[in-house]
């Protein structure tokens, strides 16, 4: 708990009463390597912070699998849109290994943003954040080479390829498992 309470503590102040309601509304789950907490079609109903692990969020395209991002320690993660907008997602989260999270409810999730105007600071950064990373990410991202995509994917998860399949990573930059291995030569 203390690693998602440092997260949150970053970003705003935390009183006692706020770390409170922080440590009952968050829950701690394990989730095994290949489950799925998230399923095309269904609503984001949690966010969840990493506390060990690396999971993956990805679509479909023409039935093909598109990883779309990698998360690992210390990130939150949701299907952004389908949390906040509460609707279905286009998108499915995968742990790509043995996993140790921590979920709070839209519903908790709301009710500590309206019960504690810090913790609502909290959440607006962490929207921003999010939206600044996704619309600088989504602007400048088709107009890179391969290599140039790994080099920003590798800064922002180092040593990736190390936790990840290599044909997730070449999914998710587009390109083939062999332009991979050459790019990382």
């Amino acid at each position: 708990m203390q690693s998602l309470l440092q997260e949150i503590s970053n970003r705003c102040f935390i009183s006692p009463e706020i770390q409170q309601c922080i440590t009952n509304d968050f829950e701690e789950i394990e989730v095994q390597k290949g489950e799925k907490i998230l399923i095309q079609g269904n609503r984001a109903n949690y966010l969840y912070f990493t506390k060990k692990g690396v999971l993956h969020t990805y679509y479909y395209h023409d039935g093909k699998q598109i990883s779309s991002w990698f998360y690992s320690e210390n990130h939150f993660i949701t299907s952004w849109h389908s949390f906040y907008a509460q609707k279905e997602s286009f998108e499915e989260i995968e742990c790509l290994e043995n996993c140790t999270l921590y979920r709070i409810s839209y519903k908790n999730y709301q009710r500590l943003i309206a019960d504690f105007p810090a913790f609502g600071n909290f959440a607006r950064l962490l929207a921003e954040e999010m939206l600044t990373f996704l619309d600088e990410f989504s602007k400048g991202w088709s107009f890179l080479t391969a290599k140039e995509k790994y080099e920003i994917l590798y800064t922002y998860f180092p040593n990736i390829e190390l936790r990840v399949k290599l044909g997730y990573i070449a999914s998710f930059l587009g390109i083939s498992p062999e332009t991979l291995s050459r790019i990382r030569k």
